[in-house]
Parts: structure tokens; sequence; C-alpha cells
């Protein structure tokens, strides 16, 4: 059963826990948004992320950015992403590489059914890759289906934690560690697939714009509740493989909204009646 509760240690060894893990137990969200950050702790300080890294950055404000985080599930898969995710206090399931969906598809239709009266919000949070090449059949199909989640990809470009491969996702010309003379075919149009495959919402941003970025991801969810699927695809580049100073992060970031990754919304019909009519401020 879902529990509605932070999850908390088992008392007998809370004591043998890390203070870092001991505070995440204490405080691991809130319902504050962005303005919660630094008071509340979304992910713990002493994660095994890079330094700089885009990732680790866009998981802290997609978690914060969660309507009701006490009645969400993420869902992940193996990546960059998996390693801060397991380290938030949200439900979070990880799943085999690139079938995400198709789990998050199954929890949904679970959750549903165990608690008809309650919204409980399945969100797909994963990198380029296990969306853009080895799970695209799984992520389409569930939007084929009409299935009420919400999916977000975590994009930085590559396949961070394999020492650098070429991920669908990389630019045209893209040199990587395992890509020496440059990436042959541009990026797969995921964002455009997402709004033909039938997502009700999408949302194109940076970790450079993070209430650009809490917008979307709370519109995204209240929408996928009650409308249909939805998507958000946010650019969190990676210095280690892209081979940038690593406190250049946002630098980067918003040099990449002047091209590619300038904000769009897409919001069909049926959403945007919602969104008129609904109450968009609910998180339970």
């Amino acid at each position: 059963m879902m529990e509605t509760q932070k999850i908390k240690p088992v008392e007998a060894f809370k004591d043998d826990l890390p203070d870092d893990y001991r505070e995440l137990a204490q405080s691991g969200y809130s319902n504050q948004g962005l303005s919660g950050l630094g008071v509340v702790k979304e992910l713990t300080e002493q994660h095994p992320h890079c330094a700089g890294c885009g990732v680790a950055l866009g998981i802290r404000l997609a978690i914060a950015s969660l309507p009701s985080p006490e009645n969400t599930i993420v869902v992940g898969t193996p990546g960059c992403s998996f390693f801060a995710l397991s380290q938030t206090a949200v439900n979070y399931s990880n799943t085999a590489f690139g079938n995400q969906n198709a789990v998050a598809s199954g929890l949904k239709r679970m959750l549903t059914i165990r608690y008809p009266q309650k919204s409980k919000d399945v969100v797909v949070i994963v990198g380029d890759g296990a969306i853009a090449d080895i799970g695209l059949d799984m992520t389409l199909q569930s939007w084929f289906r009409g299935e009420k989640i919400t999916t977000i990809m975590l994009d930085n470009e590559v396949y961070g934690n394999t020492g650098g491969q070429e991920s669908g996702m990389s630019p045209i010309g893209q040199k990587l560690n395992m890509a020496p003379t440059g990436k042959k075919f541009p990026k797969i149009p995921v964002y455009e697939m997402a709004r033909t495959a039938g997502c009700a919402f999408t949302a194109r941003v940076t970790v450079a714009s993070p209430y650009k970025l809490e917008k979307a991801i709370r519109t995204a969810i209240l929408v996928s509740r009650t409308v249909g699927p939805s998507y958000v695809q946010i650019y969190t580049p990676c210095p280690t493989n892209m081979k940038f100073p690593s406190n250049k992060t946002i630098e980067i970031a918003k040099k990449a909204q002047e091209n590619y990754y300038f904000y769009d919304e897409f919001i069909s019909e049926d959403a945007q009646a919602f969104l008129k009519d609904g109450d968009t401020t609910a998180v339970s």
C-alpha cells in the first residue's frame, strides 16, 4: 500500500544512519515548491553525482516542484538519474532499463483502483537514453494509450554513467569519449513526438529557468491526473562528459535557451479547459 507519509528509517537502525539521511527522513520534501528550497532537504548533500551535475540539479528542482509529494511515486531506471533519485524521500521504484513507462502505467492503474477518491501521482523521471533510445517504444505506447502519467526527461545529451556514449538526444556533430568523430544524426524529436502521440501537455525547459521548470512540472502533473499523459523535457547539461567547468552548468543551460532549448509548451484543448475550470492549486 502506498503510504501518505515521508519514508522513515526503521527505529532500530536510525542511530546508525549518517546525519545526512536522518535529516532527509525528517525533512525530505514539502508543498512549498521552489520557495522551500534551502528550508527542506529534497536531496542528500552527499549524493554520488559529479560536481556541477545538471541531472542532480534537475532532480532537486523536480522534487521541489511536485504538487503532492506524499501522494507521488517516482518511477526511474538505471542511469545517472538513479543516483540522486535514490537519495530522496519520495516513494521511488527503479525498473529494468527502458521499462519505466510500462511499469508506471501499471502502477497508475493499480493506484486508481486502490484509491478511487484520491489522486495518486505517478511520475517517470529518467534520462534521455531511457526515453529516446532503449525505452522509446514503451514511452510512445504509454502516450498512445492515454495513460495518466507524467514523463520527465532529464536530457544531458549523453550516456553519462557509462563513460560518454552518444545518445539519441546528443546534438549532431557532438564529439564524446565514445563518439570521437561526432554524432552522425540530429537529436531525436521526442518533444515533437510527445504531442503527436497524444500528450495533453508538453513543455521544454532548462535548469537555468527554475520557476518555468516548476510551473511546467506542476501543470504537467495536474493535467495528467484528469486529462491524459504529459511530458516535460529538461536540459540538464553534463560537465564531465561535455567537458566544461563544473561551475558553468547554469551558463551552459542559459546558452542552450538561445537555440533548441528555448522555453516552449503545448496545451491541448481538453487540458486548456481543465486548467481554466479546474482547481490547479490542488495538492492532493
